[in-house]
C-alpha cells in the first residue's frame, strides 16, 4: 500500500475520531515523511490545542519547523537539515501567526508593550463643531458678501432655495497671501452654518503604499457625507490638487483624479457637503479643480484692511498691560501686514517692554515706544507673495480668473 493511500486512510480516521491524539500524531509523522509540512503542522497544532505539554507533539512541531532531530523514543523520524537561524525564526513566526487560533503564542506581550498599530481601515478623522462666527472676523466685507451669496443665504432660506433650485452642494476656493485668515474664515463659515467642520492637509492623505492615499481621501469624504451638513476644508489644496501635467509621479496624478471624482460625487452624494479649499498659490492648482460644479467659486482673501487690523490689534492686546497706545497710528503703519504679522508685532512689543522691566528692576506697561521699536524690526510677510502675484496677474490671467487680484493691485498702484 502506498504512503499516499495510508495518509488518506489515516486522514479519514482522524476526521471520524478528532479526539484520538496518538492517531493524529502518527498521521503528522507520515505527512512530514512525505514532505507535506503544512498539513502536518495543522495536525500537530490540533494535538497541542488539546495538550500543550505533549512531548511527542512538541518534538514533531520542532521537526516540522526545522528544529532538528526529535528525542529518543519519539515516533517521529529525523527531518531535513534545519535552515539558517534567521530563516527558521521567520518560518516559526509565520506559522505562529497562521495557527494563532490553535496554538498558544510562545511569548506573552509585556504589560507596558504598546498595542500593534492597526491598518488605515480603522482611521478616524476629527469632526469638529466650530464656535467661531463671521462676526468674529474683522473686516473682509467683500469676502463675507461672497460667502453669503454662495453658501449662507441658501442655507438660511430653504423655501427660496427649493424655489430657485439651488443645491446645497458646492465648492469655493480661498486664495491670498499666507497668514491672512483663510483657515479662521473657513471655521467661521462652519460656525455660521451650524455645520460640522473637518480640516484636511496633505499629510493626512499621503501614504507610502499604493492605493492607500486614494482610500484615505475617499474615507475623509465619506466621513463628511455622514456628518452633513459639513464644511470640508482642504488646506493647501495646491499640494493635493497640483497640476497633473506637472506632477512628478503617477501616484500624485492618480490622487488628483480621485479628488476630482470625490468632488463630482461619483462615489457618494455630496448634498450638504460644502467644500472649502485654501491656497497661497492658486496658479499651481489643476484647472480641472476649478471647473463648474467643483471649486468653481474663487474668493481673494487679502491682508486685513484698516478696520480688520484694528480688531486684530485689540484682540492681541486685550489681556496685556498697555498704556497710551495709539492704535490708529499703528494701523496706519501696518498696511500689507497679515493677521499673523500683527500678532507677531504685538508679541515683539511685549518682549521689548518685558526686557526693559527686567533691566530696570520695575514692571512697566507696554507703551507706544515699544510698538515703534517693533515696527522697525517687523516687516510685512505678504510682499514677496504680491511680487509673484503681480507677474501672474500680468501674464497668466486667462479667462479673468484673477480679475479681483488685478483690481486690487491697480488700486495699490502695484500694476
Amino acid at each position: 500500500m502506498s504512503s499516499e493511500t495510508v495518509i488518506a486512510s489515516l486522514t479519514a480516521a482522524v476526521d471520524a475520531n478528532p479526539g484520538d491524539v496518538p492517531l493524529r500524531l502518527h498521521l503528522a509523522g507520515l505527512l512530514l515523511d512525505a514532505r507535506r509540512a503544512g498539513e502536518a503542522i495543522a495536525q500537530i497544532g490540533q494535538a497541542l490545542a488539546r495538550d500543550p505539554a505533549d512531548a511527542q507533539a512538541q518534538a514533531l512541531m520542532q521537526r516540522a519547523l526545522g528544529g532538528g532531530v526529535p528525542p529518543a523514543g519519539s515516533t517521529a523520524t529525523p527531518g531535513p537539515t534545519p535552515p539558517a537561524a534567521g530563516a527558521a525564526d521567520d518560518a516559526l513566526a509565520a506559522y505562529e501567526r497562521e495557527l494563532s487560533d490553535v496554538v498558544p503564542p510562545r511569548f506573552a506581550p509585556a504589560a507596558d508593550e504598546p498595542e500593534p498599530v492597526r491598518g488605515d481601515s480603522d482611521r478616524v478623522f476629527d469632526v469638529e463643531t466650530s464656535t467661531v462666527r463671521l462676526a468674529d472676523v474683522g473686516g473682509m466685507t467683500d469676502v463675507k458678501e461672497r460667502l453669503e451669496l454662495a453658501f449662507l443665504g441658501p442655507l438660511r432660506n430653504p423655501e427660496l432655495r427649493r424655489l430657485y433650485g439651488k443645491s446645497l452642494r458646492g465648492g469655493l476656493m480661498l486664495y491670498g497671501p499666507p497668514g491672512c485668515g483663510k483657515t479662521f474664515l473657513a471655521k467661521a463659515i462652519a460656525g455660521e452654518m451650524g455645520a460640522k467642520f473637518i480640516s484636511l492637509s496633505i499629510v493626512q492623505v499621503l501614504d507610502m503604499w499604493m492605493g492607500n492615499s486614494e482610500r484615505n481621501l475617499h474615507e475623509l469624504f465619506q466621513t463628511a457625507r455622514r456628518s452633513a451638513p459639513c464644511v470640508l476644508f482642504l488646506d493647501e489644496v495646491d499640494a493635493l490638487g497640483h497640476k497633473r501635467s506637472k506632477a512628478n509621479s503617477s501616484s500624485m496624478r492618480t490622487l488628483g483624479n480621485q479628488l476630482l471624482a470625490e468632488l463630482d460625487g461619483v462615489e457618494g452624494n455630496n448634498e450638504g457637503v460644502f467644500v472649502l479649499a485654501a491656497t497661497n498659490t492658486p496658479w499651481d492648482v489643476d484647472p480641472a479643480l476649478r471647473r463648474p460644479g467643483r471649486l468653481d467659486r474663487v474668493v481673494l482673501v487679502l491682508p486685513p484692511d484698516a478696520p480688520a487690523r484694528t480688531s486684530i490689534l485689540e484682540y492681541h492686546l486685550r489681556d496685556r498691560p498697555i498704556a497710551n497706545i495709539d492704535v490708529r497710528r499703528i494701523v496706519a503703519a501696518t498696511e500689507d501686514f497679515s493677521g499673523a504679522d500683527l500678532a507677531h508685532l504685538c508679541e515683539s512689543a511685549a518682549e521689548f517692554a518685558m526686557a526693559d522691566s527686567i533691566r530696570r528692576g520695575e514692571v512697566r506697561m507696554i507703551e507706544q515706544r515699544d510698538f515703534e521699536r517693533a515696527l522697525s524690526d517687523v516687516r510685512p510677510s505678504t510682499r514677496p507673495w504680491f511680487t509673484t502675484a503681480r507677474n501672474v496677474a500680468m501674464f497668466a490671467n486667462e479667462g479673468g480668473s484673477y480679475d479681483d487680484l488685478v483690481a486690487y493691485l491697480k488700486r495699490r498702484k502695484l500694476l
